[in-house]
């Protein structure tokens, strides 16, 4: 199978870091739950959100984020069976590219620099699976499309659903 595997929010936690920048910022305590079925940024006071919108054009955003529990362990398995590919639009924020290089460096260097595709649109995309926490991206791929849970797609339906990186295994290993 050729699988295709985005990054924020699936093997990446920027909802997390977004929180913690957040909070550092403004002296709050707020949790994930808090968050729960919303963009981070819709959830705070007005005069805030753009300050939220603004983190991940902060250089080292995506350089520092944490890796999405079980992804990398599952990952290698699937890449030792599967022909694996990470696919992170990455072109919104032009210092994400060498952010995302390096991170994938640290995290997932069993998966070659050849096997990452920092692109713009995913539509262009042709392969057996995505797993993508955006529906957007999911709508016009041709093959199967699973939806990684992330805070903000909580209320989405219409698609087949992994809670987390053992459900991916159980479905594709």
């Amino acid at each position: 199978m050729v699988i295709f595997v985005d990054m924020d929010e699936v093997i990446a936690d920027t909802y997390g870091a977004h929180i913690e920048v957040y909070n550092k910022q403004f002296s709050e305590n707020l949790t994930l739950d808090f968050f729960h079925g919303s963009e981070a940024w819709n959830k705070v006071p007005v005069d805030r959100q753009q300050s939220v919108r603004d983190h991940a054009r902060n250089r080292g955003f995506f350089r520092n984020l944490k890796p999405i529990e079980h992804g990398q362990a599952v990952l290698k398995k699937l890449s030792e069976k599967h022909e694996v590919y990470i696919a992170s639009a990455a072109m919104q924020f032009p210092n994400s590219l060498e952010e995302k290089s390096e991170w994938l460096d640290e995290h997932f260097s069993f998966i070659p620099w050849e096997n990452r595709i920092l692109c713009g649109h995913k539509h262009i995309l042709r392969g057996d699976v995505l797993i993508d926490d955006r529906s957007y991206n999911l709508e016009t791929f041709e093959g199967r499309s699973l939806l990684f849970t992330s805070p903000h797609n909580v209320n989405t339906t219409g698609f087949e659903r992994v809670n987390n990186w053992l459900e991916v295994g159980e479905k594709l290993l």
